[in-house]
C-alpha cells in the first residue's frame, strides 16, 4: 500500500503546472519528456506553441487536426502492412503534435550525426577496400563475413565521386538523463524522408499561423543538396535521375512514388531497366534511354540476380557489372547494409578511435555481440536485464517475430532456449541494453497526452559535404509501451521542428527562373509506365461500358413483353460473355444479375473488380497522375465498398449512375488537364481500343438485320447517342441510320469510326517506324480500319463486318502490347542510339 501510494505521489509530481492543455499532462516517473521539465513546467522552446495552442481551445485544435488528417487522405498517403488479407494499404497515420527542437540543440545533435556518417562512411571504405580494420585486429571477419549484407563482388569496387553513402538515416532515442543515444543505423535503403515531407505539408496547411510565427527551418534546402550532389557526379549535362522501386506491393511505395516527383527523378523498376556494354539504360516506348544516377529504394542482394541473389525477381541482371564499369552513380551503394547490423554496432565506439582518431559524439545503445566470448557471458549472466536481438537482420534464429526479446519477459522454457541458442549460434546473437524512451505529446480525445517516440533524422553527401535535414519524423507508440515502434505494429508519425530563431528564408527545389531552361517534353516513359496507363484505360472504359448495361438492363421498369424479355436476354448474355454474371442466370431476374454485376468481387467481369484493377494498376503510376485523379479513383471504389444489398431494380440504376458520373470525372480530368505527353496517349489508346470493342460488341448484339425500334434505342442508350439520334431524326430508330451513327459517323465521340481515327492520331505521334522506314504494324491495322469505315455505306453494314472490325481491334491491342511493352517484336529496331 506505501509503495502504490508512493508511486501516486510520484505521478503527481510528473503532472504538468498550469490550467488548461498542461494540467492533465501525466509524465511517467523517471521518463524525460520533451514538452515539459521534471517540474512540470513547459521548456522554453515549447511554451509559444503551447500558448498558441491555448489561444485555438480545444474545439478549433480538433478541427485544424482534422484539416491535416483530410489533406493525407486527400493527397493518397498511404503505407502498406504485410500479411493482410485487404491489400494491407492504410492511411499514413499523423500525430498531429509536433516534435520541438531548439536551434541549439539540434546544432549539436547534427555535429554528431555528421560525425557518425563520416565514420560509417569510413568502415564501408575500409570493408570493401584494403580491410585493414580486420587484418589489425580491430574488427573480427565474422562480424564482417557473417552479415548477408557484405556484398562479396562489391569488394574492390569504388563508387562513382568516391562515397558508398549519399544519404544515411539514423534512429534516435533520448534517455532519462536527457542524452541522445543511437539506436539503429539505415543504409541500406532509408525509408522516411517522403513521408516526412508530408507530414510537414500536412501540419503546415493545419496550423500555418503557427507554424510561421515560430520560424521553422525548412526542409527543402536539404533535397535541394542531396539532389545537386548526384546530378554533379554525372559527365552529362542534363542527367537523367531514377529512383529504383521494388513495386507497388512495397510497404512504402507511396514514398517512393512521392520522392520521385518531388525530386524530379523517374521512378522505376527492374523490369524497367536493362545493361548494355556496362552501362544501364532504361527500356522505353522510344527505345533505351541512358540512366545516369539511381537513387536505390530496393535491398542490395535483390539488385542483380546474376551476380547476387539468384532469385531476386525484382533485379536488374548485370547492375553490378555497370557499377564495375564506373558508369552509374547508385546512392547508396550496393552492399552499404552492412553497418546496418547490431553486431556492428558493438564496435563503433572502438571504430571511432582506429578511424576519426575521436570518440563518438553520439554514442548508440549499449551492445554486446554474442560472437565472442567475453561479450557473450555479459549476456548470458544479464538476460534479464537485456534486449536480445538478431545480430545479422531483423530476426532471431528459429524465430518468426521481429524486433528484440525482452530478457524479462521469457519464461523458463523461454530463457532455457534463449541460453541454448546463445550457446550455439552466438554470432548471431546480440544483447542490448534497454532504453527508456523519452515521450513527447499527443493530442487524444481532446487532451495532451504524453507517448515514446524514436526520432529518425537523415544524413545526405552534398557538394559541400555532410549536411543534415533540419527535422526529420518521430514514430511514436499508441501507449506507454515504447517496444512496437515501427509503423508495420502499429503506431503514429509526427513531424519535427527546429527552430531557427530567426526568419527562415523560402526554398523550393526549383531553380532560379534565369537558369531555368524552357522545356515541353515531359521525360522518357518506361514501357511498364506505357503499359499501365493503356490498362487503366482499358479497366476505366470497360467498367463504363458494363454499367451502361446495367442500368439499360434496371432502367425500364416499365417494359413488359416478349421484346423486353428478349432485350433482358440479350443484355445479361452480353453481361455473362463479359464475366459480369454467373453463367446461366435467368434473364428474367434483372435485380440478380445487378447485384451480381455491382456487387460481386469473384466474377472477373464485375464492376468492382474492374474499379478495383483500374485502381491498382494507377496506384503502380501513381507518380504519373493528378491527386485529383487518383482521388476519383479512391471515390469511385468507394461506391461499391460496404453497400446495402440490391433490392429494388431502382437502387441498381442509381448505383450505376454514380459510378458512371465518377468515371466520367476522371475521364475529364484525363481531357482537361493532363499533359498531351506519351502516356495520356496511351491512356487514350486503351480507353479507344476497349471503347471501340465495346461498340462493336452491342452492335453485334443489338443491331441484327431484324432489329426492332426498341432495340435499336437500347444500341442507342449502350452508345450514349440517343439525343444525337433525335436531334437528326424525328423519326423512330431504323437501322441504316443508327448503324451509320453509332458504327460510321467519324463525328460521333462515341462511333466505331471515331474510335479508330482517334487511334490512328495518336499512333502516328508514337515512336513507329520499323527499321528501314516501314510503317509499323500497329499503324497499318488502324490504318485499314480507317479505310473499311470510311468506304462503307450504312445499309450494308454486316454483322460480319462489324465482328471484323472488333478482332482487328483485339489484334491491334496485341501489336501495341508486344511493340511498346515487351519488346518482343523489336528485333530490327534502332533503339535511338542508346540515347
Amino acid at each position: 500500500m506505501a509503495a502504490a501510494t508512493g508511486q501516486g505521489a510520484a505521478a503527481r509530481k510528473g503532472r504538468a503546472k498550469g490550467s488548461g492543455l498542461l494540467s492533465d499532462y501525466a509524465v511517467l516517473p523517471g521518463v524525460f519528456d520533451e514538452m515539459v521539465d521534471g517540474n512540470g513546467r513547459p521548456r522554453p522552446h515549447w511554451t509559444a506553441f503551447i500558448a498558441h495552442l491555448e489561444e485555438l481551445g480545444p474545439a478549433e485544435i480538433s478541427r485544424r487536426f482534422e484539416v491535416a488528417d483530410r489533406s493525407l487522405r486527400d493527397s493518397g498517403v498511404f503505407y502498406r502492412v504485410y500479411d493482410q488479407a485487404d491489400g494491407g494499404e492504410r492511411p499514413w497515420p499523423l500525430s498531429h503534435v509536433p516534435l520541438i527542437l531548439s536551434v541549439d540543440e539540434w546544432k549539436s545533435l547534427s555535429k554528431g550525426l555528421v560525425q557518425r556518417a563520416r565514420l560509417l562512411e569510413a568502415v564501408l571504405q575500409d570493408a570493401y577496400g584494403p580491410g585493414r580494420l580486420v587484418t589489425d585486429g580491430v574488427l573480427p571477419a565474422t562480424a564482417i563475413a557473417g552479415c548477408p549484407e557484405f556484398l562479396r563482388p562489391m569488394v574492390g569496387l569504388k563508387p562513382v565521386g568516391g562515397r558508398h553513402l549519399r544519404i544515411y538515416a539514423v534512429d534516435l532515442g533520448r534517455g532519462p538523463d536527457g542524452k541522445w543515444w543511437v539506436l539503429g543505423d539505415r543504409a541500406q535503403a532509408p525509408s522516411g524522408a517522403g513521408y516526412a515531407i508530408e507530414n510537414r505539408l500536412a501540419l503546415s496547411r493545419a496550423l500555418p499561423d503557427i507554424y510561421r510565427s515560430l520560424q521553422v527551418e525548412r526542409l527543402a534546402p536539404f533535397f535541394q543538396a542531396f539532389r545537386a550532389g548526384l546530378a554533379e557526379l554525372v559527365q552529362r549535362e542534363d542527367p537523367r535521375l531514377c529512383l529504383l522501386t521494388p513495386g507497388s506491393l512495397n510497404e512504402t511505395y507511396f514514398e517512393h512514388a512521392y520522392l520521385a516527383r518531388y525530386l524530379g527523378f523517374l521512378l522505376v523498376e527492374g523490369g524497367d531497366l536493362t545493361v548494355r556494354d556496362g552501362n544501364l539504360y532504361i527500356r522505353t516506348v522510344a527505345g533505351l534511354k541512358r540512366a545516369d544516377a539511381v537513387l536505390r529504394r530496393l535491398d542490395g542482394d535483390f539488385a542483380d540476380p546474376l551476380e547476387l541473389n539468384a532469385r531476386s525477381q525484382i533485379g536488374v541482371p548485370g547492375l553490378v557489372d555497370a557499377l564495375r564499369h564506373n558508369s552509374l552513380v547508385m546512392a547508396n551503394s550496393l552492399g552499404s547494409g552492412l553497418i546496418e547490423s547490431r553486431a556492428m554496432m558493438s564496435f563503433l565506439p572502438a571504430l571511432g578511435g582506429a578511424l576519426l582518431g575521436e570518440g563518438l559524439e553520439l554514442p548508440n545503445v549499449a551492445t554486446w555481440w554474442c560472437g565472442q566470448p567475453a561479450e557473450r557471458e555479459v549476456v548470458r549472466d544479464n538476460l534479464e536485464r537485456l534486449a536480445i536481438a538478431a545480430a545479422f537482420g531483423s530476426r532471431l534464429p528459429g524465430r518468426q517475430e521481429t524486433g528484440a526479446l525482452l530478457g524479462a519477459g521469457l519464461d523458463a522454457d523461454g530463457r532455457k532456449a534463449m541460453l541454448d541458442l546463445i550457446d550455439r549460434r552466438g554470432v548471431d546473437v546480440v544483447g542490448q541494453e534497454i532504453v527508456k524512451l523519452s515521450t513527447m505529446p499527443v493530442w487524444n480525445k481532446g487532451r495532451l497526452e504524453p507517448r515514446p517516440f524514436i526520432l529518425r533524422v537523415f544524413v545526405a553527401a552534398t557538394h559541400d559535404g555532410w549536411q543534415v535535414m533540419p527535422g526529420g519524423f518521430c514514430r511514436l507508440s499508441d501507449d506507454r509501451d515504447a517496444r512496437a515502434l515501427t509503423m508495420q505494429q502499429g503506431g503514429s508519425s509526427a513531424d519535427v521542428w527546429v527552430l531557427a530563431g530567426a526568419p527562415v528564408p523560402a526554398t523550393t527545389l526549383l531553380p532560379p527562373p534565369d537558369r531555368m531552361p524552357i522545356r515541353r517534353a515531359a521525360g522518357v516513359l518506361p514501357s511498364r509506365a506505357a503499359d499501365n496507363m493503356f490498362w487503366l484505360g482499358r479497366y476505366l472504359e470497360r467498367a463504363e461500358a458494363t454499367l451502361r448495361l446495367v442500368r439499360a438492363l434496371t432502367g425500364r421498369l416499365g417494359d413488359t413483353g416478349s421484346t423486353a424479355d428478349r432485350v433482358g436476354h440479350r443484355i445479361v448474355a452480353l453481361l455473362e460473355a463479359e464475366g459480369a454474371v454467373p453463367v446461366g442466370l435467368a434473364f428474367t431476374n434483372p435485380i440478380a444479375a445487378a447485384e451480381a454485376t455491382l456487387g460481386n468481387r469473384q466474377l472477373p467481369g464485375a464492376v468492382p473488380v474492374l474499379v478495383e484493377n483500374a485502381k491498382r494498376t494507377a496506384s503502380v503510376i501513381r507518380d504519373r497522375l493528378s491527386p485529383d485523379a487518383w482521388r476519383v479513383l479512391i471515390e469511385t471504389e468507394a461506391l461499391f465498398a460496404g453497400k446495402e444489398p440490391i433490392r429494388v431494380e431502382g437502387d441498381a440504376f442509381e448505383r450505376a449512375n454514380a459510378a458512371l458520373t465518377m468515371i466520367a470525372a476522371f475521364s475529364g480530368l484525363a481531357q482537361e488537364n493532363m499533359n498531351r505527353s506519351m502516356g495520356w496517349r496511351f491512356l487514350e489508346l486503351g480507353r479507344r481500343i476497349e471503347r471501340g470493342i465495346g461498340i462493336a460488341m452491342v452492335v453485334r448484339h443489338f443491331g441484327v438485320p431484324e432489329a426492332s425500334a426498341r432495340w435499336l434505342d437500347i444500341l442507342l442508350e449502350l452508345a450514349d447517342s440517343q439525343m444525337t439520334y433525335r436531334t437528326r431524326y424525328i423519326v423512330a430508330a431504323a437501322r441504316p441510320q443508327v448503324i451509320d451513327l453509332v458504327v460510321l459517323d467519324p463525328g460521333n465521340p462515341r462511333s466505331l469510326a471515331y474510335q479508330v481515327n482517334e487511334i490512328a492520331d495518336h499512333l502516328a505521334l508514337l515512336p513507329g517506324l520499323d527499321d528501314g522506314g516501314l510503317v509499323s504494324q500497329p499503324v497499318r491495322i488502324a490504318r485499314r480500319l480507317q479505310t473499311q469505315l470510311l468506304t462503307a455505306d450504312a445499309a450494308a453494314v454486316s454483322l460480319t463486318d462489324v465482328a471484323g472490325v472488333e478482332s482487328q481491334l483485339m489484334a491491334l491491342s496485341n501489336e501495341i502490347a508486344q511493340r511498346y511493352f515487351t519488346h518482343r517484336s523489336l528485333p530490327g529496331v534502332s533503339w535511338d542510339g542508346l540515347g
